[in-house]
């Protein structure tokens, strides 16, 4: 068990830890900027997906928002643990749809066995399959005796499109909000705070925030 101290102590000890923990927000911070100040390499290769309307491209997964973030979800042969357990723990879509960002997931697996999956597990994210096509290859989401998950991401200038960031592993393992998976885009939160590159518009926190079926 932890030192037991009285409340003076303790009070004490918390301030002299938020100290670091300040820090820490403020070198998160600065390493976010950094990564929407990445650079961005073309995808030339047309890419297909099958999804609840048959076949559509890697263009076709935007929804017509200026970004997109891919979760690789390993499906290869049976649903990954991790995950699911990763699924779970988003944010409601609408909140990222707010910043004019789509996020998607997409596996190996036939349609049908993603759109059953999805159904037991009560989720609303679109899921398409990447059978058949090199997206899981050329996106770092294939190992020797399967998938690998990770976290892709996407920005298009009209209808070409860039990768900007990509991250597995541990890196995936902090996300989970909205605002973590914002944070890995080259548009960030898109809020007034932000260290961003001059383009992107931004507008104050809180005011852009709603409801998730009042957007």
């Amino acid at each position: 068990m932890n030192r037991i101290v009285d409340t003076q102590e303790w009070q004490s000890a918390l301030e002299a830890f938020r100290i670091k923990e300040k820090e820490h927000t403020r070198l998160r911070d600065a390493l976010n900027a950094e990564r929407r100040r990445l650079p961005i390499t073309e995808v030339s290769k047309n890419y297909r997906f099958t999804g609840p309307e048959g076949q559509v491209s890697l263009l076709d997964l935007f929804e017509g928002r200026r970004q997109l973030i891919v979760y690789h979800f390993m499906f290869a042969e049976s649903p990954c643990t991790g995950c699911s357990m990763m699924v779970d723990n988003m944010g409601h879509i609408a909140h990222i749809h707010a910043r004019d960002t789509s996020l998607v997931l997409v596996s190996l697996a036939p349609y049908a066995k993603l759109a059953a999956f999805k159904e037991r597990m009560g989720w609303e994210f679109p899921w398409y399959s990447s059978a058949g096509s090199d997206f899981n290859r050329d996106f770092d989401a294939t190992r020797e005796n399967g998938e690998m998950f990770g976290v892709s991401v996407f920005i298009r200038d009209k209808d070409t499109i860039y990768r900007s960031y990509h991250t597995t592993l541990r890196g995936a393992e902090y996300l989970g909000s909205n605002f973590s998976y914002l944070d890995l885009t080259p548009m960030g939160r898109q809020e007034l705070w932000e260290d961003s590159p001059e383009c992107v518009h931004q507008t104050p926190p809180y005011q852009w925030w709603h409801k998730h079926d009042e957007y």
